[in-house]
């Protein structure tokens, strides 16, 4: 299928990469020359301007949108509605706020132009690994879209089914689900990044009990000196708190057991608030998700080895670097 990939970021460029290694012809643009020529040089075709990469493509056209939420994707989706036809299909897989993508949606059909959205999981790593997708929009374009997003996709491997799951069809054990209408696949997302928010910070804190261990506050016999990473490579085998997360802390600590290199400044990319502002609006408690968002704010003002964990992990997962405030 032929696909544009409009922003060559972390994600984009390696999304683009994943496409035609399953065959898929990638038409590229990026405000930053040099990408478009890496990847052209790859075996995309590059493109100078998004009316250039629409011209390169044929009806009915489909544009992926890889570029961060908020004004600069919206302003990418109005140029590409000028520029693009009746029956043409732009996808958001950013990070947008999801009542975003349902005015945004409603818009693009005044034109006849289709938009689904699309939660997209995988970080830097998904190039290998595979993007875990969370889809909405309309069915119908959703299943044209298919070949897509199986190629993005990790595939079944060799995860087995969970107990009870035997039988069923569907794209869920593929890596990829169809959520429901426009915005279901970012509101489901947004609550995806809310739990990882949590997850996150429970490994923080517990390893930065565990670092704190030997505090003059306690008595000595009960001061301990733990290998923080060793503590963190036998809980990753056979654990039942093993997780990718905590695969990627226990490297960050291997290569530093005191994570020196971070600040602990943690930044927050949105959906964490996101998730707590529709907890709020449904009325469902959540205190867990809401105390680790608040801690990422806490982590500004001073900072602990808790948030250099915290920190480590989204460097590992997502290739983020620290920034103080006001850079």
């Amino acid at each position: 299928m032929q696909i544009a990939m409009v922003g060559l970021g972390k994600m984009g460029g390696n999304m683009a990469r994943r496409l035609m290694q399953h065959g898929h012809d990638v038409v590229a643009f990026d405000l930053d020359p040099s990408s478009v020529a890496e990847l052209a040089a790859e075996g995309a075709v590059g493109a100078a301007s998004l009316e250039e990469l629409v011209g390169k493509l044929t009806s009915p056209r489909v544009a992926w949108v890889m570029v961060p939420a908020g004004a600069i994707t919206e302003s990418v989706v109005s140029e590409l509605r000028s520029l693009m036809e009746p029956g043409d299909i732009v996808i958001d897989g950013g990070n947008s706020f999801y009542k975003d993508d349902v005015r945004r949606s409603r818009e693009l059909a005044k034109s006849e132009i289709h938009h689904v959205d699309v939660g997209t999981s995988g970080g830097i790593w998904g190039v290998e690994r595979g993007y875990c997708m969370m889809i909405g929009g309309e069915g119908k374009i959703v299943e044209h879209l298919a070949p897509v997003f199986e190629s993005l996709a990790p595939g079944v491997g060799d995860i087995p089914p969970t107990p009870g799951r035997e039988g069923r069809t569907g794209t869920a054990e593929h890596g990829y689900l169809y959520c429901g209408p426009s915005g279901a696949g970012h509101f489901v997302k947004m609550i995806h990044n809310g739990i990882e928010y949590g997850l996150m910070q429970a490994y923080a804190e517990g390893f930065g009990i565990l670092q704190n261990a030997n505090s003059t506050e306690l008595a000595e016999e009960y001061r301990y000196e733990f290998a923080v990473d060793d503590i963190a490579e036998v809980w990753r085998r056979g654990s039942v708190v093993g997780s990718w997360l905590l695969d990627l802390t226990a490297s960050a600590l291997a290569e530093d057991p005191a994570l020196s290199e971070y600040t602990g400044f943690v930044h927050d990319s949105g959906e964490g608030r996101w998730t707590i502002q529709a907890a709020i609006e449904e009325a469902v408690p959540a205190p867990v998700l809401s105390s680790a968002l608040f801690a990422r704010f806490r982590s500004r003002q001073e900072t602990t080895f808790a948030d250099k964990v915290l920190s480590a992990m989204r460097n590992k997962f997502g290739g983020h670097v620290e920034k103080q405030s006001g850079d």
